[in-house]
């Protein structure tokens, strides 16, 4: 591992663009700290403490995506998500109206013209959410002390532009090192975010055993259930269902082209982490709105207490809901028969099926039948948070969409990293054996 790590650094390209994304994501850290005026930090903090001591857990999934920006109402309390959110919608909608779809197959210019309408998506719902958050600042206190003192019309401007620009920045810096660094920067920036809360979790965790407060016994086995959730995610992240395909020869002038077998990746999770997070979105909607506006003893205090995390109709309706937006994400991802056009297109075919409507039947039949193994596994993965907190006393959110995060963005920049050291001829983190050449 040593020299594989070294080995890292004796490719000048692949050197340069880790530096590049290590200071792009410094900044983005440093950033993460700079307070939108006009906001009483301490009494902030205290709100937020109030409110995990008396079991609200939505506000802990709200800040997870943004590294605790949320919390701390920095520049970057937005962080990446509307622009995650445009994402999704404009992508959503390449698959339902016909002019995204057209622009969808219309190569790098279609690609240009669809990025253009996700940023300015991406400034629509950061100016809403903005609003709504700036709205929310005000009405909150701690104690005697507002969280906003001065909750004036400077002050709302001030905010919603703060927290528009800080969102527009973040989208800045994951597009440079997309293009300059390694890996996807928007990813990166989440997984950052992620893995920032984990040391401060770490260090909580250590104090309530050091204090009594945790057996040391739960603490290791919230260690290796830690351990072994992530090795699973990452076995289940990896899996695929291969296809057979064989090619036909074709000869063109003197070229021969087919005539081998190759195979079709279907992985046991298409969608990835979008069920988790389509699924989270329906749920927390109504949830906020209720405890940010509810009353005690009223008609949105039983919705906030039907769901929260941890209560009976939540999880039921969580696993459901990640459960269908699996297939229906899958759906859009992969068109069976779309697959099996191109096949008889280029001359292929599975052994054993007719080209056709007989394989888009098949591959369909098969995705169906996989898909359902993953969604399951990674709805038990989306309750393991819940299950940690409640039967191993964890003191900070571990598993769920996170874990999946981070797993996943972990995955693919080992495999940009390993592609760029096997094309230098070096062994890369994934393979074993010496090194193959010293050639730069």
């Amino acid at each position: 591992m040593i020299k594989t790590i070294a080995n890292v650094f004796r490719v000048p390209d692949l050197k340069k663009k880790i530096l590049f994304t290590a200071l792009f994501l410094v900044l983005y850290r440093l950033g993460s700290f700079i307070p939108t005026p006009g906001i009483n930090a301490t009494a902030l903090q205290g709100f937020f403490e109030s409110a995990r001591e008396g079991g609200n857990n939505l506000f802990g999934l709200l800040d997870l995506f943004v590294g605790g920006n949320f919390e701390r109402a920095s520049v970057f309390a937005l962080g990446i998500m509307p622009y995650i959110t445009a994402s999704i919608v404009i992508q959503l909608l390449g698959s339902i109206i016909p002019y995204f779809e057209k622009l969808r197959k219309e190569g790098a210019d279609g690609q240009k013209k669809l990025n253009q309408i996700t940023r300015y998506g991406t400034v629509g719902i950061a100016a809403f959410n903005s609003v709504a958050i700036a709205l929310w600042l005000a009405s909150l206190s701690s104690g005697t002390q507002p969280v906003v003192p001065n909750p004036n019309f400077l002050f709302y401007f001030t905010c919603v532009v703060t927290l528009i620009t800080g969102t527009m920045i973040v989208m800045w810096l994951g597009e440079q090192i997309t293009e300059f660094g390694i890996g996807n920067g928007i990813s990166l920036i989440i997984f950052a975010g992620i893995i920032a809360r984990y040391p401060h979790g770490f260090a909580n965790m250590y104090r309530l055993v050091v204090n009594g407060s945790l057996s040391i016994v739960k603490a290791l086995l919230a260690l290796l259930v830690m351990v072994a959730v992530t090795a699973a995610v990452i076995l289940v992240t990896e899996a695929v269902r291969k296809i057979p395909v064989q090619y036909a020869k074709r000869i063109v002038g003197r070229k021969v082209y087919g005539g081998q077998s190759t195979f079709i990746p279907l992985r046991v999770n298409t969608a990835g982490v979008i069920p988790i997070i389509f699924a989270q979105s329906v749920l927390m909607f109504p949830a906020t709105i209720a405890s940010l506006f509810g009353r005690s003893g009223g008609f949105w205090e039983v919705i906030k207490a039907w769901l929260s995390p941890g209560a009976f109709l939540y999880t039921l309706l969580y696993v459901t809901l990640i459960i269908f937006f699996a297939y229906f994400y899958t759906a859009i991802v992969l068109n069976p028969t779309e697959m099996a056009e191109n096949m008889v297109k280029y001359g292929g075919h599975i052994p054993g099926k007719k080209p056709g409507k007989k394989t888009a039947e098949y591959i369909n039949n098969v995705l169906t039948k996989i898909t359902l193994p993953g969604a399951i596994f990674f709805a038990f993965v989306a309750l393991t948070p819940e299950i940690m907190s409640a039967r191993l006393d964890l003191p900070f959110y571990f598993g769920g969409t996170g874990l999946i995060i981070v797993v996943g963005v972990a995955l693919d920049t080992l495999q940009q990293i390993e592609s760029h050291l096997v094309m230098r001829h070096y062994d890369g983190f994934m393979r074993k054996g010496k090194l193959r050449g010293r050639s730069n």
